[in-house]
């Protein structure tokens, strides 16, 4: 159901507060050809409101020619700000950068992080953002849950699928997302509700079964048959199994880049209001489907790069997939049973 500008308009009231904007604070508000004209024109007057100085970039897209998909998530190489001196000299004199094109795994958003400067994504459907409006209980749920990820040596996860797969953990940070940004050189995404971490280089080792019903991403695909991915030394060896693995295998092979294939991050839902189902009520090119990465008890994992967290594995491949009735465990620790959060 559509939204009204003024629930949306307060919607990022309550956002940016929580992101402590002030008062005579400079905003840039990246923009493109997919950004929503609704949450466009809303969370610039609520900059306003909040006596924020909101500054608009447009910016042209880029990778067409190399992508497969529409989906901004599809192909992960330059940005619209690489080389764009101009736009990036106002998002480093900015204390806050509002992204709705989506600058995901780039040089230039870890230039911007580093200088102090928050960012904050949002190009979700404006109705998607009210309904999972950020909370400070979303916070402090992630942060519970981060302190077992931080100190686990290992996470292993299984299920009746069949998965049966082991990380070693500490090469790299946890990062943790509750869909505000509350620090300096913090990133968010509105909406979320999960936390991950990069398991440590070439120490990822067993089988993950995607069984029907799990979710791949950028495809925005329901399985209608498993899927088993084998795991050694930290990458992806073999996809196996009938037509959505075709599909899989072709798609992972037009990269033509084999570091598309390692594991990347690894973690688990945490949001309540999110649904595993909303995908199926969405056109594929409406959504980038933060509802699948966030549902409550899924176990998110992820193939291709780390440079988020400083890594060098900066390939254009990403791949994000969410699965059902996993059991994780951190160290012996069970943090996720069959698909249900457990207590912490």
């Amino acid at each position: 159901m559509p939204v009204s500008d003024h629930e949306l308009v307060e919607a990022w009231k309550t956002v940016l507060h929580l992101s402590e904007v002030r008062a005579g604070d400079n905003i840039t508000v990246l923009t493109g050809s997919h950004t929503h004209a609704q949450t466009l024109r809303t969370a610039i007057a609520a900059a306003r409101a909040l006596g924020a100085v909101p500054t608009r970039i447009d910016l042209e897209p880029l990778n067409a020619d190399k992508s497969l998909s529409r989906d901004p998530l599809a192909y992960l190489g330059t940005t619209p700000l690489t080389g764009n001196r101009a736009a990036m000299a106002a998002c480093l004199a900015s204390s806050l950068v509002i992204d709705l094109m989506l600058l995901l795994f780039s040089p230039e958003q870890m230039q911007i992080l580093e200088s102090g400067t928050r960012i904050l994504l949002a190009v979700e459907p404006p109705e998607v953002l009210v309904r999972l409006l950020p909370t400070v209980d979303d916070r402090a749920r992630v942060n519970a849950a981060a302190v077992h990820l931080a100190a686990a040596r290992t996470m292993h996860v299984t299920s009746r699928a069949g998965t049966d797969v082991s990380f070693r953990l500490g090469q790299y940070p946890v990062i943790k997302e509750y869909g505000f940004v509350d620090a300096p050189g913090r990133w968010d995404h509105w909406p979320s509700g999960f936390l991950f971490t990069w398991p440590n280089e070439g120490e990822s080792d067993g089988v993950i079964v995607l069984d029907q019903g799990d979710i791949l991403l950028p495809q925005k695909r329901y399985l209608s048959a498993p899927v088993t991915l084998t795991v050694k030394h930290g990458y992806v060896t073999d996809i196996a199994g009938g037509l959505e693995a075709e599909l899989f295998n072709e798609y992972m092979q037009s990269f033509n880049d084999p570091e598309g294939y390692a594991l990347s991050h690894i973690g688990w839902g945490l949001q309540q209001r999110a649904k595993w189902s909303t995908l199926s009520l969405y056109d594929r090119e409406q959504t980038i489907a933060m509802d699948a990465r966030a549902f409550a008890g899924n176990f998110l994992f992820s193939l291709g790069p780390n440079t988020e967290v400083g890594g060098t594995r900066n390939t254009a491949c990403h791949i994000d997939i969410p699965l059902r009735g996993c059991t994780v465990r951190l160290d012996e620790r069970v943090v996720v049973a069959d698909g249900k959060l457990a207590d912490l």
